[in-house]
């Protein structure tokens, strides 16, 4: 009888360990996650470097990521949408449909500079905004700056607000504000996307595109560019790259982490940032004069309030990036006004 004791402990001690080693695996298994990164150039690009060290960090979280490349954001977001990725990484514009409050971020002309779009960053990453990154089942899991877009003119003629009257511009084609911006200056908008919006500018097709300096030499633009085109240098938007999660995959801190962890890493997205802008030959930049630059600020700015009323910018998001501009520039005239 001793010994049968003695075997029913062991028994139920090997079923035990048997349990806790199958609840082990079971947990591992349920923690692997599949992230689907958008990258210009794809698996060789920064982004997807990036991402690799994301997942490093995640794996601290208890989440294990496989990551998958992607060179088209139509499909990355579609495939984010049907379940196929549980988290994904793509442009604030394309994001904003599945949280319109961050998504805004990216609105034209709203953060003027970098120093302005870093105190907004930090905003969304904090702690205080966690209610805002949730929409549904969609959370923002983070935002990091992905450079300022430049507009590129085919003819350096094209220097003035007055010459863009008549000009074929590629516009984004889930993209509203681009489409309204460019009708408000007597362009024409073509509408494009992401895998073709360079093509076109390089065979002649458009006159005009909108890009960050880290799309210059994958895209090759300075085919587009030729011998008589320019980069205007003015920014039109501060682009970002956000992470996006599906809420029921992953715990419930898992977002605020992601945040944070993303939000340490803007030293190193503005080092990449400042360094393809470094790397195009200063022959291509094109100065705007003083004047032009204010009818830009106000077009845009007229063009946010018609955007936003029409409910394609968040209202809320409007008034932060507000305030982030008069905290920095507190004495410019729209801080006396309340158009946004």
């Amino acid at each position: 009888m001793q010994t049968l004791m003695k075997y029913s402990r062991g028994a139920r001690l090997i079923l035990a360990g048997t349990a806790l080693a199958l609840s082990s695996t079971m947990a591992m298994a349920a923690d692997k996650r599949t992230l689907c990164v958008w990258d210009i150039v794809g698996a060789q690009g920064d982004v997807f470097n990036m991402m690799k060290d994301y997942k490093l960090a995640a794996a601290k979280w208890g989440v294990t990521f496989d990551l998958k490349p992607y060179t088209d954001e139509k499909i990355a977001a579609e495939d984010f949408k049907a379940g196929q990725c549980d988290a994904v990484v793509m442009t604030g514009l394309r994001a904003r449909q599945f949280n319109s409050f961050v998504g805004s971020m990216d609105a034209l002309g709203a953060l003027p500079t970098y120093a302005m779009q870093a105190k907004a960053l930090a905003t969304v990453a904090s702690p205080a905004a966690a209610k805002l990154m949730v929409s549904g089942n969609y959370e923002v899991a983070g935002a990091t700056p992905m450079g300022a877009a430049y507009l590129f003119v085919n003819d350096r003629s094209i220097n003035t607000v007055g010459k863009l009257s008549g000009k074929k511009i590629a516009v984004l084609d889930y993209d509203k504000a681009q489409a309204k911006m460019v009708q408000l200056v007597g362009a024409q908008p073509v509408a494009s996307d992401v895998t073709n919006f360079a093509g076109k500018f390089n065979n002649g097709s458009v006159d005009i595109i909108g890009a960050p300096a880290a799309a210059f030499k994958p895209l090759e633009l300075v085919k587009g560019l030729g011998t008589k085109g320019a980069i205007v240098n003015f920014p039109l938007v501060q682009l970002t790259l956000q992470v996006l999660i599906r809420r029921d995959r992953f715990s419930e801190d898992f977002g605020q982490k992601s945040r944070e962890y993303i939000q340490s890493q803007y030293p190193r997205a503005m080092s990449l940032i400042k360094t393809a802008e470094a790397d195009i030959d200063k022959k291509y930049w094109m100065q705007i004069p003083e004047a032009d630059k204010a009818k830009h600020i106000s077009m845009m700015r007229d063009s946010r309030a018609a955007l936003t009323n029409d409910g394609i910018y968040d209202k809320r998001m409007m008034s932060v990036l507000k305030k982030v501009r008069c905290q920095l520039e507190p004495t410019n005239a729209e801080c006396a006004q309340s158009i946004e």
